[in-house]
């Protein structure tokens, strides 16, 4: 009797805070949605926050000298720099040590690259053992090869860790660029039942760059069952994992091309208290346009963080656009000064985030191929919101007075004329 009292009281006190309640609506509403999107979803998972290169960088080194079966890399680029070559003499050690590895990268990012990959570069990769395959080769007529791009950014290494989101391989997300001062962005480091996901993920991308199947026994019967970090000792580990739910939502053009656009309307839509966005090239799809919309007439405080400074010269002037359309229906748009703020993220009422690569653009929302991760975790939310609020602090609060000073005539002119041509930028 006692214990059934117990319980009762445990339940009403959830209810009236309001913890269980908002949980329930998290998984009811979003969840569900989310799943029907074809967001695959996955319990018992943790998530590391990786919030600058320099911490992205070390870990993921840490993590590829401990590797002992397999250590797959798929990303829009590589750049020949000081990282790119840290990283991949560290591959090359690690093959001749037996570790399989595998990368891939896209071609039109390598070739956008102001220090691309050479084929002497790969000529000296494979003959090392490390497998280079290129992602849609760009070869005459060029046009041909100009819409469906692999912007995904994913690492797995033995069945155990992924490390997934915004960054590529360059060493300007240590140091900076000059034009900018420091680059901005955020990845995070994923163990659970998630990461076998992200391996199928990279398995389909092999086999559609080689014709080629990887030989399930490279990675299959692996011991994941502790999901042991390489960083912390096996009793720090073990209780660990009671864990919370990921749902990996993987655009691929042909088979799932809606899956992260409509799961972002959804997760606007489904909304009740506050939605913030942290992302580069804010040049929005119309849908999602309308869902930020619909959120600020149903009383939703809507906070959108954007870069002063961007590598894109057309972007600023569309975000700007729908900055001040935003603005206008109460929006609270904070320009980022200190630097190029290229993180890709979204939080929702204090209960779920995504993190990815996927930008707010006709790009990554109808052509290319990309990856988020949506971390049903309060406290994985709470420190990106933390994260928001510090930036604030270097942020300018665009209101109808500053507008115009900071935008020209032309400026403004521009921003309305290309955005009328959403779909090609």
């Amino acid at each position: 009797m006692n214990r059934w009292y117990i319980l009762l009281c445990c339940w009403l006190w959830l209810m009236q805070t309001g913890v269980w309640a908002d949980t329930l609506r998290s998984d009811s509403l979003t969840g569900q949605d989310l799943r029907e999107n074809g967001v695959v979803f996955t319990e018992h998972n943790r998530v590391k926050l990786l919030t600058s290169g320099k911490e992205k960088f070390m870990d993921l080194f840490r993590a590829i000298e401990q590797a002992q079966r397999y250590v797959y890399l798929e990303y829009f680029n590589f750049r020949n720099d000081s990282i790119g070559n840290e990283l991949f003499r560290l591959l090359e050690k690690k093959s001749r040590e037996g570790v399989k590895v595998r990368v891939i990268y896209d071609d039109f990012g390598n070739l956008s690259n102001d220090r691309p990959l050479r084929k002497r570069h790969l000529r000296h990769l494979k003959s090392e053992q490390v497998e280079v395959e290129v992602f849609d080769p760009i070869v005459f007529p060029y046009l041909n090869h100009a819409l469906h791009r692999d912007h995904r950014k994913i690492v797995v290494i033995d069945d155990r860790i992924v490390y997934t989101g915004g960054m590529n391989v360059a060493d300007y997300y240590i140091h900076g660029k000059p034009e900018f001062g420091q680059w901005r962005d955020m990845h995070i480091r994923l163990e659970g039942d998630a990461v076998p996901v992200y391996r199928n993920i990279f398995c389909s991308m092999w086999e559609r760059c080689t014709g080629q199947k990887i030989d399930v026994t490279e990675y299959f019967a692996l011991d994941t069952t502790l999901f042991r970090s390489p960083f912390e000792p096996v009793e720090a580990v073990r209780d660990t994992f009671s864990g919370f739910e990921v749902g990996v939502a993987n655009r691929e053009p042909h088979t799932s091309p809606a899956v992260i656009r409509r799961s972002y309307i959804d997760a606007i839509d489904n909304a009740r208290h506050n939605i913030q966005i942290i992302n580069p090239y804010f040049t929005l799809v119309p849908s999602v346009k309308r869902a930020l919309y619909r959120a600020l007439e149903r009383g939703v405080k809507v906070e959108i963080m954007l870069s002063t400074k961007c590598d894109v010269p057309v972007t600023p002037d569309v975000a700007a656009f729908n900055a001040r359309k935003l603005m206008k229906r109460g929006a609270d748009i904070y320009y980022y000064e200190d630097g190029f703020h290229h993180s890709k993220v979204m939080m929702v009422d204090s209960l779920f985030c995504t993190v990815g690569s996927a930008n707010l653009n006709s790009r990554s929302l109808r052509f290319d191929y990309e990856v988020n991760a949506f971390i049903m975790d309060v406290r994985t939310t709470n420190q990106l919101q933390t994260i928001f609020e510090e930036d604030k602090k270097h942020s300018t609060l665009l209101t109808p007075e500053n507008w115009k000073k900071r935008r020209s005539f032309g400026r403004r002119f521009m921003g309305w004329f290309y955005h009328l041509l959403i779909p090609l930028i």
